[in-house]
């Protein structure tokens, strides 16, 4: 899969097929203390418009599923509810326990707390899922 980001394009290895499986694995990735906006990995995936797709996939995920679903958030930092505010308040009480902060709007700082793809940090591919995983 290619993935698309700031430094250029990058082939990335992923487990399984599909827009999901391509979502869940670039989710996996993101470290605890971070977040990502749906839209952000949408047009990493190459699908600019699919940011309702990234949030489909995500509460598509099976209870007790490892991946880190809560480090996605709204292009205005705050949380989607979507009518699940018990699941709101989870993962707000999830992202602070990582140490993410949020203002009085319920807004976390993207500057501060958002994640990019790291390309050209020295530990070889970042990406490569058969030796980073995990």
């Amino acid at each position: 899969m290619r993935l698309r980001s700031a430094s250029g394009e990058h082939d990335v290895k992923v487990r399984g097929e599909g827009f999901f499986a391509r979502v869940y694995e670039l989710v996996s990735r993101i470290p605890p203390g971070r977040v990502v906006t749906y839209g952000r990995i949408a047009r990493w995936l190459d699908s600019p418009r699919g940011a309702r797709a990234v949030g489909w996939a995500l509460r598509a995920l099976p209870a007790g599923s490892e991946v880190p679903w809560h480090r996605v958030i709204n292009f205005q930092g705050g949380i989607s509810a979507w009518g699940r505010e018990a699941g709101a308040d989870l993962q707000r009480r999830l992202l602070e326990m990582e140490g993410v902060a949020f203002d009085g709007k319920g807004e976390v700082d993207l500057d501060r707390f958002g994640w990019e793809i790291p390309w050209d940090r020295g530990m070889g591919d970042p990406w490569d899922l058969e030796s980073h995983h995990g």
